[in-house]
């Protein structure tokens, strides 16, 4: 039982993200409605309660770190590309970082 919740819990992961970078859209194609329901309420009451919360305390203090130094120099490399091809959508090739 266990083992199925994980597989469904992953499958719901995986077309999140799917949806997230593009790769899989999903289009409502006709509306839904609720079905009518008639009953009688009377009465009732909302619980209460009561919270309280710590506190935090934010502040600064000055204190001589080690702060190392670090020389840049331009060097010319060759980076892969990616091409990816979202849903209804043309390709465009991006770098793969900058």
């Amino acid at each position: 039982m266990r083992g199925i919740l994980v597989l469904i819990g992953l499958i719901a992961l995986a077309v999140v993200v799917l949806m997230s970078v593009g790769m899989l859209r999903i289009e409502q194609q006709q509306g839904a409605t609720m079905p009518t329901i008639t009953f009688d309420a009377k009465g009732g009451q909302l619980p209460k309660f009561k919270a309280e919360t710590g506190s935090v305390g934010i502040g600064t203090t000055n204190t001589t770190v080690a702060v190392p130094t670090v020389e840049m120099k331009n060097t010319t490399v060759t980076l892969p590309t990616i091409e990816v091809k979202q849903a209804g959508a043309t390709p465009t090739p991006t770098p793969a970082a900058k």
